[in-house]
């Protein structure tokens, strides 16, 4: 199977994303589908991955920034029937590497998928970082 990847936020299948997100995100299924609207239409940069036969978006991944010096990449995923074909790497090539965040400080949140990261210079915080946790959720 044949993919393609493209940062155009127009070519966002946001029932896709909202699917992925409400159902399988251990990292945000609290959200709202207005509120995950929110994150879509606010984000500073987003990339999917799409089956080049059937259009059909099956990654994704989205990065908020001051456009200058930070950017914390959030909401990465590939559907389960589609990894295995490197889809996870290239979209973090195409958000990270090939685009205008490069030489940025990049943050995440996760609880898996480590190797992935410390491919793309991802590390355990040091002792500059500080974090607040978000309230608890009901």
């Amino acid at each position: 199977m044949d993919y393609e990847l493209a940062d155009d936020p127009a070519r966002i299948q946001r029932d896709v994303v909202w699917g992925w997100l409400s159902t399988e995100a251990y990292w945000g299924r609290w959200r709202t589908r207005a509120q995950v609207e929110t994150q879509l239409d606010t984000a500073w940069r987003v990339v999917g991955a799409y089956r080049v036969d059937t259009g059909t978006q099956v990654g994704f991944a989205r990065a908020v920034s001051d456009g200058v010096g930070f950017a914390y990449l959030a909401d990465v995923f590939v559907l389960p029937e589609h990894r295995g074909h490197g889809l996870g790497k290239r979209l973090l090539q195409l958000m990270i590497e090939d685009g205008p965040g490069r030489d940025m400080r990049w943050a995440l949140f996760t609880g898996d998928a480590h190797d992935l990261y410390r491919q793309f210079g991802f590390t355990e915080p040091d002792r500059t970082a500080m974090v607040r946790p978000a309230a608890q959720r009901t």
